[in-house]
């Protein structure tokens, strides 16, 4: 597929991230609009609000009555189909144009797109648990027995999902030195980030009933970027043998963009060669993982961002598909708005490790940025961010920022 045109100007442009091809969904607002729901054309944003309004979108049924596309992602995959059909022509060229539609990126505050109903992250990626594995456990023991077998996760927190921008908390908790009599509290002080990308389920199976992997695809609505951030010293002291808690649950930010199956469809690949064949219920009828090329920049407070990783969605050993699959094989009921962290996506390169753990291996070997700062881990006034975008044939499908910065931690009330 190469660029499609559109009467969007700013979108006939092959390095913008929101061409013709790629039309996500967001939520924004602006100081003379509330929040509302948008698709991102160019360097502007479609009111997809006012169309519905205006009659310019009709599919039998209210859409965007609220700020939130949960209501789109309770509807079949024929509505979502009918959906991006009806947005291609509008904004296709040669369409009539619709300028009191639109609005400038850049005069925009953006929201979170939906409604989270559950998270939950997992632990996908070869690469990064052959690393934390080695640091943790030693080279002949990196990946526990269940790994190879299954899409190993656990349920985090819905509540602190945040969008892209918001300021994050250091996070206060509980940590024990390896020579200590007694744990202490207070800030955390290996804060970290992982480099994923978040599935958001559109369709919902009833409680009792698994799904397959091809109707597991089926359900997933489309994409975004998330950074799972990390305390780890906490998740050291309190993570055996449950796993993670507060150390996870503290902040999740994701990008602010939706984007597609339909948009990201051109760039479906398979999963890596296995070392141990799957059961069946995990088997994939075809490709169910994308070419996605992926970066995280790290700026110290008033310094220009550096870039310390690259890497790419198709490193992951188990697709979104199959992830959401085994969620289900036990009768687990997946609802619309429930959110799927890929885990951390690395790859076999140092430069293409995801997380500051991996990067500057548990701290021993820091990283010098471009302004000259050293880091082992992320400090107060540090701003993470994350990038990513599929490249077609003169077109990208991007995703816009995922970022956030780090503020000091609260005192602890007395």
């Amino acid at each position: 597929m190469t660029l499609l045109k559109s009467w969007v100007e700013s979108a006939n442009s092959a390095d913008t991230l929101f061409p013709l091809n790629n039309l996500p969904y967001g939520v924004f607002s602006t100081p003379d609009l509330a929040p509302r729901c948008g698709v991102a054309i160019g360097d502007m944003i479609f009111d997809v609000h006012r169309a519905e309004i205006d009659g310019f979108i009709d599919l039998g049924t209210s859409l965007f009555a609220a700020p939130s596309w949960n209501a789109v992602m309770g509807h079949s995959p024929r509505i979502w189909d009918a959906l991006r059909t009806r947005l291609m022509e509008l904004l296709a060229e040669g369409a009539a144009t619709m300028p009191d539609t639109l609005v400038a990126q850049a005069d925009a505050v953006m929201h979170m797109p939906f409604n989270v109903a559950e998270f939950t992250d997992f632990y996908a990626g070869k690469h990064h648990a052959t690393n934390v594995g080695t640091m943790f456990r030693g080279p002949d023991n990196a990946l526990p027995p269940n790994w190879l077998h299954i899409p190993i996760g656990y349920n985090g927190r819905a509540s602190t999902v945040v969008v892209s921008g918001t300021d994050i908390v250091r996070p206060n908790g509980q940590t024990k030195a390896p020579d200590a009599q007694m744990p202490s509290f207070g800030p955390c002080k290996r804060l970290d980030i992982e480099l994923e990308m978040g599935a958001i389920v559109g369709g919902a199976n009833t409680m009792g009933d698994p799904v397959s992997v091809q109707q597991a695809d089926d359900m997933i609505f489309g994409y975004v970027l998330l950074n799972d951030w990390s305390a780890r010293d906490i998740q050291a002291w309190e993570y055996q043998p449950l796993g993670p808690f507060q150390a996870k649950a503290f902040a999740t930010s994701i990008s602010p963009w939706i984007v597609t199956k339909a948009a990201l469809d051109p760039f479906r690949t398979s999963t890596p060669a296995r070392e141990k064949d799957l059961l069946p219920h995990l088997h994939e009828p075809g490709p169910m993982l994308y070419d996605i090329d992926l970066e995280v920049t790290m700026a110290p407070a008033g310094q220009p961002e550096t870039t310390i990783a690259r890497t790419n969605y198709n490193q992951m050993y188990y697709s979104a598909a199959q992830q959401l699959a085994h969620h289900a094989t036990s009768g687990c009921a997946m609802n619309t708005g429930d959110l799927i962290g890929s885990g951390t996506i690395s790859g076999p390169e140092k430069s293409q490790r995801g997380s500051l753990l991996e990067l500057t291996w548990g701290g021993k070997e820091p990283m010098t940025l471009d302004s000259g700062e050293i880091r082992s881990f992320i400090e107060d006034g540090d701003t993470l961010t994350l990038r990513g975008a599929a490249l077609g044939d003169g077109y990208k499908i991007g995703f816009g920022m995922c970022s956030g910065t780090i503020q000091p931690a609260r005192k602890f009330p007395k």
